[in-house]
C-alpha cells in the first residue's frame, strides 16, 4: 500500500517513494546517554517505531532503520566529570582518564536505555544499526575537512565554526524553521550545543581540547584542532556513513527541528554536496497532565518511575501510538487507564476467536470479503500520514458490532490473522490462546458478550441477568458506549 508522509521540509503530507527500489532508510536522532531517558524523550523513539513497522507491515518495504547514541556532547562530558555518590554508587568509582569515565557513564546509561526501549515494546532487531559518536570521529573530521575546503569552515582559536552567512548566500539557511536573519551578526559564535531558537549564528563543528576532557588529534588548514565533535556533525556523519546520501527519512521532536536538523542539512549539503534527507519527520511535545514537563512541577518522570507507580509500559505504548504523532500529547494516569482498558476489550476479543478455533482452522492469507475489507480501512488510515486514531477508532467501531459469535469460521480465522499484523505495528496483545495465567476466563468473556448482544438489541432485563451472574462469578462489568471493560473484583 503506498504510503504518505507529513514532510516538515515541504510543509505537505509527500507521497513517500523510496530512493533505493523497495527499501526505506529511516535515520532516528536517538537518546543522549548522560542519564534515563523521561517519558518525553519516549515520544520520539515511540513514534519512529511507528514509523518503522507502518512501513513493514503497510508498506511493505525492506528496512534499514538506524538510530544514533549520542555518547559525547556538552551533556555527556560534564556528567562524566562529576565524582559524585550517583556516579559511584551504579558505575564505580572514576579513572584519571576522561575518556574512560565518559565511555563508562554513557555505557551504563545505554544499556538501560535499551532495556527501557525493550520494555516498551520495541524489537532491538529492527534496527539496521545503533551507532555511538566516539565509534565515528574519523568520519566527522573528514566531512569538517571537506566543509573547510569548500570554503564553509573557519578556525578560530583551535575550534572550527561553519560560516552560516556564507552558506546562507549559496543555499538557503532555514528550511525547516523559518530564520530572522534581519538580526543575524556575522562571526558571531555559538559554542554550546544547544542554544535558543533565536541565535541564529555560526555554530561549532569541532571544538578545542580543554583541560579534563576528552579529545581526539586533529589538524586542519596546517593548524593543531586537537578537541572534540560538535553535537550537529554526528549525526551528518554517522548517517552518511550507514545509509548514504541522501537517504529516505529523517525522525525526531519538533524541538530538533532548530537548531539540530537545520545545521545537519546546512553542513552535509555543504560537506557532502546534496541536501540528506528526502522527508523530514517530526513528532509533536509530550506533556504530563496538561503542563510542560519539569522537575519543579513535580511531573517529570522517566519509565522507571512509572512502573514504580503500578503502569504497565505496554500500556503507556499504547496511550501514546493511540494519539496522533503530530498532536501535542497529553499524558494523564486516568488517560493510561483507559488506553489499558481499550488495549485489554482486543485481547479478550483475541482469546475469545482463538477459543472458537482449532489450530488447523488457521489460514495464511485473509479469505473472507468481511476482513479484507476491515483491513483495507485500518491500513488505508495508517498509511495516510499513521493515523493511528483513525485505524484504531475503525478497529473498535468494527468489533463493537462484531461478536465473536456473529462470525464465521473463515472470518474468525481471518480476523487472527488481521490481529497478527496489527500487533506487527501495535505490539500491545498477545496473539494466542488464552493460558491459566490469562486474566479473564472464557466463561466471563461469553457472558458479556452475550450481554453486550442484549444491550444492542435494549433488552435490558436480559442485560441486568448477565451483569448479576459475572458479578456473581467474581468479576465487574463496566459500560462505555457499544462496548466494555472486565476486571476481576
Amino acid at each position: 500500500m503506498q504510503i504518505y508522509l507529513y514532510n516538515s521540509l515541504s510543509r505537505a503530507v509527500d507521497k513517500f517513494t523510496p530512493i533505493k527500489e523497495n527499501l526505506a532508510r529511516i535515520y532516528s536522532c536517538g537518546p543522549t546517554v548522560y542519564n534515563y531517558a523521561h517519558i518525553g524523550n519516549m515520544r520520539a523513539f515511540l513514534f519512529a517505531d511507528l514509523l518503522q513497522r507502518v512501513m513493514r507491515v503497510v508498506g511493505a518495504f525492506d528496512l534499514q532503520w538506524v538510530m544514533n547514541i549520542t555518547n559525547i556532547d556538552d551533556k555527556t562530558i560534564r556528567d562524566s566529570q562529576l565524582g559524585s555518590e550517583l556516579w559511584k554508587k551504579e558505575m564505580g568509582e572514576q579513572s584519571d582518564s576522561p575518556l574512560e569515565n565518559l565511555l563508562k557513564l554513557t555505557k551504563y546509561y545505554e544499556e538501560e536505555f535499551l532495556k527501557d526501549l525493550s520494555l516498551l515494546g520495541l524489537d532491538l532487531k529492527h534496527f539496521y544499526a545503533m551507532p555511538k559518536a566516539t565509534d565515528y570521529i574519523e568520519q566527522m573530521q573528514n566531512l569538517i575537512r571537506s566543509i573547510y575546503d569548500n570554503g564553509f569552515a573557519y578556525i578560530s582559536n583551535g575550534s572550527i565554526y561553519f560560516n552560516l552567512m556564507k552558506w546562507h548566500k549559496q543555499d538557503r539557511y532555514g528550511k525547516l524553521f523559518n530564520i530572522d536573519f534581519e538580526h543575524f551578526k556575522a562571526g558571531v559564535r555559538i559554542d554550546s550545543d544547544q542554544y535558543e531558537r533565536e541565535q541564529a549564528n555560526d555554530f561549532a563543528l569541532w571544538k578545542a581540547r580543554k583541560e579534563g576532557e576528552p579529545f581526539w588529534e586533529f589538524k586542519l588548514g596546517g593548524e593543531n584542532c586537537d578537541g572534540r565533535p560538535g553535537w550537529h556533525i554526528e549525526c551528518s556523519a554517522m548517517s552518511a556513513e550507514l545509509l548514504g546520501v541522501p537517504f529516505d527519512i529523517h525522525t525526531g521532536g519538533v524541538d530538533l527541528k532548530f537548531p539540530h536538523h537545520e545545521d545537519e542539512i546546512a553542513q552535509s549539503k555543504a560537506g557532502y554536496g546534496l541536501d540528506p534527507v528526502v522527508l523530514w519527520c517530526h513528532n509533536e511535545f509530550l506533556e504530563v497532565e496538561g503542563a510542560k514537563m519539569s522537575k519543579s512541577a513535580g511531573n517529570f518522570f522517566t519509565l522507571r518511575d512509572l512502573i514504580e507507580k503500578g503502569l504497565d509500559p505496554i500500556d503507556i505504548r499504547f496511550a501514546v501510538l493511540s494519539a496522533h504523532y503530530s498532536s501535542v500529547f497529553n499524558f494523564t494516569f486516568d488517560g493510561v487507564e483507559a488506553s489499558r482498558k481499550a488495549r485489554l476489550r482486543v485481547q479478550d476479543y483475541i482469546y475469545s476467536l482463538f477459543e472458537a478455533l482449532s489450530n488447523d482452522e488457521l489460514s495464511n492469507s485473509l479469505q473472507s470479503d468481511l476482513i479484507i475489507a476491515l483491513r483495507k480501512e485500518i491500513f488505508s488510515h495508517l498509511a495516510n500520514n499513521l493515523h493511528t486514531p483513525k485505524a484504531l477508532a475503525t478497529l473498535f467501531s468494527w468489533l463493537n458490532n462484531h461478536t465473536v459469535q456473529d462470525l464465521t469460521n473463515e472470518e474468525k480465522a481471518d480476523l487472527i490473522k488481521l490481529f497478527s499484523e496489527l500487533n506487527g505495528i501495535f505490539a500491545a496483545w498477545k496473539i494466542q490462546r488464552q493460558t491459566k495465567e490469562s486474566s479473564i476466563p472464557k466463561e466471563i468473556r461469553d457472558l458479556a458478550e452475550l450481554r453486550l448482544k442484549a444491550r444492542r438489541e435494549k433488552n435490558f432485563e436480559e442485560s441486568d441477568i448477565l451483569r448479576k451472574k459475572i458479578i456473581e462469578l467474581g468479576y465487574s462489568i463496566k459500560d462505555s458506549k457499544d462496548s466494555y471493560t472486565i476486571e476481576k473484583l
